[in-house]
């Protein structure tokens, strides 16, 4: 059997028989239930038996829709142990997405999540009946399927049709694993796209394998004694290689259901490992700031002094692997009891172990601070083409401002453009039927082009300066960073989600949506109406007021950098439009065509920027 990840199911089941795989609960307030890794090889089998029931043949494809399940897991391992390849698409999918994915990707069977994700698969099947043969439903909550619809089953009809499978089913998904190779595709995920149609990106068996083995030369302190949380959607790279990684090295798995719960049921789970994309870190780090804004000159000063202690003991000595002195380690212990692990609890992370995070810049201040508690982030870069991770922090000596040392077997290299080069194992075989995209993405020595721009340190470490294609350059010839700008506004508590303009324009604006609630409350305070969320955002008060509070975060910038003018949004940029990938990273074509109206008033009287009458 050439499948690492199925005899690592196999083997793992022998290991830990009886210990918790992973653990699953459906509602809020519900109870957590748990699964043992025994049963998990059993429905991992019964889900391949079922699948091969299907008709489904030899690196066939299969489509997965759904919010964060353990039924993904399953099926997953299922498709492995039958020589198939899974498609995962977000559950947020738009219908158009949805239909490319599943027609591009040929998959013939659709698994979806529940009520929100059925109508998609049910609609491609009537628009496309030749290529559909069944729908699987996860969640059966009383959900009522279209009445002409024959083709569509739920959970639990999908695993009674694998406990019924006769014996020559079970010998013919014994015979496909046996026949798997490691250059047999596992995973075809589309990209998100922020710029242009989603390209379908291979990840192999083999793929995941150097994934997992770089990893754990890496990350040495993860250890089968610690609990994941699966946050992230697993239709995303980086939650499902991670997820793999996890399994592999019997650490358990908290499924997250509702990532609009997430501050819920971290504090039911309390895991000590967990993905994350800055956004988590920013509103950590702005409620921070908010709860120390309102104490007590004394209090702020003995925050000031812990944060002083911890930034000297866990950067200045333990980063380095250098001894901690005595005095430094005793009042680093008593600011830990007073103040740092009570920020930990509230967060809902009292042991934790480390974080990977990545998927945006992650700003310097925030990783800062974050290490100084204790909490320590795992900064990162990668892309779907890289099965994740291309570089990350090592566990000591990392270096703040970059997204630390590419993996042991991963090459880079930096172009004459300043663009990123990535060749090594993890990288994908190529975009699926797509050999234009595959010209375009490779040199002819074999390296990928991520369309990053970045630099390394004399150190080695990994600087990501900005998206290739998202730099732009004014009418004046400068070229301008958004995603630097970008990240440095995510971290004021007034600011939720950014767009920055300036394209062969005099200077640069921003479309910029506002936390509401918080500006709300300065409203309140200012005597500002907020009753209207449009005619509140449209106030010259309030567009004034978050101007200030961009130039408080602007001004180290170079002048040709900095945002003039700013249109409030009352609303968050859309997935659903398009307008924002299902990471959140703006999709900047989108973003000018949808708002075309507002930018032009930006710059409507081009000459006189809000941001210079102040």
């Amino acid at each position: 059997m050439a499948n690492r990840l199925v005899e690592m199911i196999s083997a793992n089941a022998r290991k830990y028989g009886d210990r918790e795989v992973y653990r699953f609960c459906w509602r809020k307030d519900g109870e957590w239930l748990s699964t043992s890794w025994s049963d998990f090889a059993l429905q991992t089998e019964v889900a391949a038996k079922a699948l091969a029931m299907l008709g489904l043949a030899e690196k066939d494809t299969v489509a997965i829709c759904s919010p964060n399940t353990p039924q993904i897991l399953i099926t997953e391992f299922g498709a492995f142990r039958n020589r198939l390849a899974a498609i995962p698409i977000y559950a947020s999918s738009s219908q158009a997405q949805f239909d490319f994915i599943v027609s591009n990707g040929g998959a013939r069977v659709l698994f979806v999540g529940d009520r929100h994700q059925y109508p998609l698969a049910y609609t491609y099947w009537k628009t496309h009946p030749e290529s559909v043969s069944r729908i699987v439903v996860f969640k059966n909550d009383g959900l009522e399927l279209f009445a002409d619809d024959n083709i569509t089953i739920f959970w639990d009809d999908f695993v009674r049709l694998g406990m019924s499978a006769p014996e020559e089913i079970a010998r013919e998904v014994e015979a496909r694993s046996e026949r798997a190779l490691p250059d047999d595709m596992a995973t075809l995920i589309y990209t998100s796209g922020t710029t242009g149609e989603p390209k379908g990106v291979v990840i192999t068996h083999s793929n995941y394998n150097a994934a997992i083995e770089e990893h754990l030369r890496m990350l040495t302190s993860i250890n089968d004694s610690d609990l994941s949380m699966a946050f992230l959607p697993m239709s995303h790279i980086l939650e499902k290689a991670w997820s793999f990684f996890c399994l592999t090295r019997g650490v358990a798995i908290a499924v997250n259901y509702d990532p609009r719960l997430i501050q819920d049921t971290i504090h039911e789970v309390h895991p000590n490992l967990m993905c994350c994309v800055p956004r988590f870190w920013e509103k950590v780090y702005a409620g921070v700031k908010e709860k120390i804004a309102g104490m007590s000159r004394f209090q702020r000063l003995m925050v000031s002094r812990a944060l002083h202690v911890g930034k000297r003991r866990n950067i200045g000595y333990i980063r380095l692997g250098r001894k901690v002195p005595l005095l430094l380690e005793k009042e680093y212990s008593f600011w830990n009891a007073r103040i740092f692990s009570k920020l930990k609890q509230a967060i809902g992370i009292p042991n934790p172990n480390f974080f990977p995070t990545a998927g945006a810049p992650l700003s310097d201040r925030i990783c800062e601070f974050l290490r100084s508690v204790g909490i320590d982030v795992i900064v990162g870069y990668g892309l779907s083409e890289t099965t994740a991770t291309v570089s990350c922090f090592p566990e000591k000596d990392y270096e703040i401002g970059t997204v630390g040392r590419p993996l042991p077997g991963v090459h880079v290299r930096i172009d004459e453009n300043g663009e990123i080069l990535v060749k090594g194992p993890t990288v994908t075989p190529g975009y699926y039927n797509n050999p234009e995209a595959n010209a375009a993405a490779f040199t002819d020595d074999g390296y990928f082009r991520t369309g990053d721009a970045g630099h390394f340190t004399p150190s080695g470490a990994l600087v990501l300066t900005e998206r290739v294609k998202d730099l732009f350059k004014t009418s004046n010839g400068k070229y301008v960073a958004p995603q630097m700008l970008e990240s440095r506004l995510a971290e004021n508590k007034y600011i939720d989600e950014v767009a920055v303009i300036g394209d062969r324009r005099k200077f640069v604006t921003a479309l910029v949506v506002p936390n509401l609630s918080q500006l709300r409350r300065w409203a309140e305070k200012e005597g500002v109406d907020a009753s209207d969320t449009a005619a509140l955002c449209a106030d010259p008060r309030t567009v004034g007021f978050i101007m200030s509070e961009i130039n408080k975060v602007q001004a180290d910038v170079a002048e040709y950098e900095k945002i003039k003018r700013i249109t409030l949004l009352p609303h968050h940029f859309s997935i659903m439009n398009g307008e924002v990938t299902n990471t959140m990273k703006v999709r900047r074509p989108v973003v000018a065509k949808r708002y075309a109206a507002e930018i032009e008033a930006m710059y409507s009287d081009a000459d006189v920027p809000q941001n210079d009458k102040n």
